[in-house]
């Protein structure tokens, strides 16, 4: 369902302020009803993407890039910080910021690079998942590329439970990958003297630039700043400058511990690789299952390579909940259009799993390593688009009023945009001019589009770096998300003449039928609705004559009798199939301007078979729809 642009949803309106922090009494209690949101953005700093990153460099080059991964965990705290302040002062996520600034092309343009981003991000996950349950279970990587689309309906399942369930089962799942990473290190015995080496930047070579791109494509994930904006909107406090500041350092915390835990993760599959594969002359172990294979014998102990796959398997399957959930904001958030969280997990999941399928198919199971090299990369070329934005909001004195980031906040967030946009500025630049010159290749079509739309993105990104600087500047007044105040005068109450009323012979039907017959009285003209929904209804209609069918019309009959008795006047009618269309069709039929149901109660497995009734009604039709529960 799509809206205009001046009453944008709430970021994930269904547990947008879900969770209370207002009833929580000591300060302690009022930080764990805090912390949450950053664990769940914390496990796209420790998926699949960072494993191939990781091990790739510390089988190449030792210790040496550890500074690559603490430069951008520290980077990551920072944007982490501003993405939460950004939710918390303003009640907007990134996404839904971008949209009141930007014109229409560049937000399509920005929502189209957020969504390649994501589709990366859910690339490394299939991937990770695919070569966790091969390592564990011996499937062949095909198959459990397939088997990923399943985890799809997870997520529902959770947010049916509510966003504290989710966050439980998401730091459950960062335990394990903690653990299994702790047991590692005690196994691989690292060389404490080489580690802290590693803390002094260098870069030895393109190929370690390369990687150390991939790494800080791999730590700092654009969905993760759309995410966190909005993740911080499912607490409800109180909106006093008190207590703002409140939710502010409460967040800070919270990404502090999550983050740093996410370093540790990812410093550990480094060191592990640097430590086995560097320290024994093995330097090209970029493939996770290389080093799962090789990790039994060189660490001594067949415990080794299980908790290795154990923690690949909870990594991918926390990472893709994350991504289901920062799809859907992003698109939310920049058209303002939502649709079924199943589709739009559907719709990531496909995008992601046809390119991993075609690359095994084609270039054989050895590839996902590049692969996952490659999709982390994507990752980090998008930063630039997120970063930028994040920047020039939070800075912005006349939105965030008390609330804005320091003057030295902001030249560090300048300074890790100015990084980030020139490493990647740098890897582009030389990708295209040496595959421009190489050596018998002539200029072609492909070669011009490409061209085209790299010069096009620079663009885009100039354009939104000096926007706030050329744009005129209006005075600025906070979109409501309803509308604006009416004046009540007169209040004359609406008399329904034609009232449809949905029944399913269940003891919910005696508390639907009382409420529709209190909107209109006796004036009011009834028509009572059932659907048959046998197997016989959807494949014969109207012509099934089942058993059902007969005690259904009977039943039916009996309750326009007993309303005719008592001096109402009432019809019936009867579907057949499909409720959410036969219902439609019949309260169009009868000419209804108000439609009366009964709430099925059911959720979670039963709404993903049977469909979700109500919702689907609601939108079909342009007239109330009451629904009694």
């Amino acid at each position: 369902m799509s809206r205009n642009k001046e009453t944008p949803m709430a970021s994930l309106s269904e547990v947008n302020a879900s969770i209370d922090v207002t009833k929580t009494g000591s300060t302690g209690r009022k930080l764990f009803a805090f912390l949450g949101p950053a664990y769940l953005v914390s496990v796209g700093y420790m998926d699949p993407g960072n494993w191939a990153t990781d091990l790739a460099g510390g089988s190449q080059f030792g210790y040496t890039l550890i500074w690559v991964l603490l430069m951008s965990n520290l980077i990551a705290l920072l944007l982490q910080s501003l993405s939460a302040r950004l939710g918390i002062v303003r009640g907007r996520d990134l996404a839904q910021a971008s949209r009141e600034i930007y014109p229409p092309f560049v937000n399509m343009y920005l929502y189209i690079l957020a969504e390649i981003a994501i589709a990366a991000c859910d690339l490394a996950e299939v991937l990770g998942m695919a070569i966790g349950l091969q390592l564990l279970f011996g499937l062949p990587l095909a198959w459990g590329v397939t088997i990923t689309v399943l985890d799809t309906f997870l997520l529902l399942f959770l947010l049916n439970s509510g966003m504290r369930k989710v966050e439980a089962f998401i730091i459950s799942l960062v335990t394990i990958i903690g653990m299994c990473f702790l047991s590692e290190m005690f196994f691989a015995k690292p060389n404490p003297a080489e580690i802290v080496k590693g803390f002094l930047p260098s870069i030895p070579n393109d190929t370690a630039l390369y990687i150390a791109i991939g790494i800080i494509g791999a730590t700092v994930m654009p969905h993760n700043l759309y995410l966190h904006s909005s993740l911080v909107q499912t607490r409800k406090f109180l909106r006093t400058p008190v207590e703002i500041k409140k939710a502010i350092r409460y967040n800070i915390l919270d990404s502090t511990i999550a983050l740093n835990l996410a370093f540790f993760v990812n410093a550990a599959i480094l060191i592990l690789a640097a430590s086995t594969f560097f320290t024994n002359g093995l330097f090209e172990v970029a493939e996770i299952q290389d080093a799962h294979k090789l990790l039994a014998p060189m660490l001594g102990t067949q415990w080794a390579p299980v908790l290795f796959a154990v923690a690949l398997i909870a990594s991918g399957q926390s990472s893709t909940i994350t991504g289901t959930l920062a799809g859907q904001i992003v698109m939310e958030g920049y058209l303002n259009l939502r649709i079924a969280p199943w589709i739009r997990r559907l719709l990531t999941r496909s995008i992601a799993i046809i390119p991993a399928l075609l690359t095994i198919n084609i270039m054989g199971e050895g590839a996902t390593g590049e692969l996952l090299i490659l999709s982390q990369v994507i990752l980090s070329l998008q930063l630039g688009f997120a970063i930028i934005p994040l920047i020039h909001f939070v800075s912005d004195r006349e939105k965030m009023g008390q609330f804005v980031v320091k003057n030295y906040i902001k030249v560090l967030a300048w300074i890790s945009a100015t990084i980030i946009v020139g490493l990647n500025a740098k890897l582009v630049a030389g990708t295209l001019i040496d595959w421009i010159s190489a050596p018998g290749e002539s200029i072609s079509v492909l070669k011009i589009a490409v061209v085209a739309i790299a010069v096009l993105t620079g663009i885009v990104l100039l354009y939104i770096t000096f926007h706030p600087f050329f744009s005129r500047r209006k005075k600025y007044t906070e979109p409501l998300p309803h509308g604006t105040f009416s004046e009540l005068t007169s209040i004359i109450p609406e008399k329904y003449k034609r009232i449809a009323i949905t029944v399913d012979f269940s003891n919910m039907d005696k508390r639907t039928i009382s409420h529709a017959l209190s909107q209109g009285g006796k004036e009011a003209e009834y028509l009572i609705v059932h659907v048959v929904e046998t197997a016989g209804a959807f494949a014969f209609g109207k012509d099934i004559r089942d058993f059902e069918t007969e005690s259904d019309e009977k039943n039916l009959k009996m309750y326009s009798e007993n309303l005719l008795t008592m001096g109402y006047k009432c019809s019936t009618a009867i579907g057949y199939g499909r409720p959410k269309i036969a219902i439609v069709e019949k309260v169009k039929e009868f000419n209804a301007d108000m439609l009366v149901m009964g709430a099925h109660g059911h959720k979670a497995l039963k709404d993903i078979l049977l469909g979700t009734t109500v919702d689907a009604v609601r939108h079909a039709l342009k007239i109330p729809v009451l629904v009694v529960r």
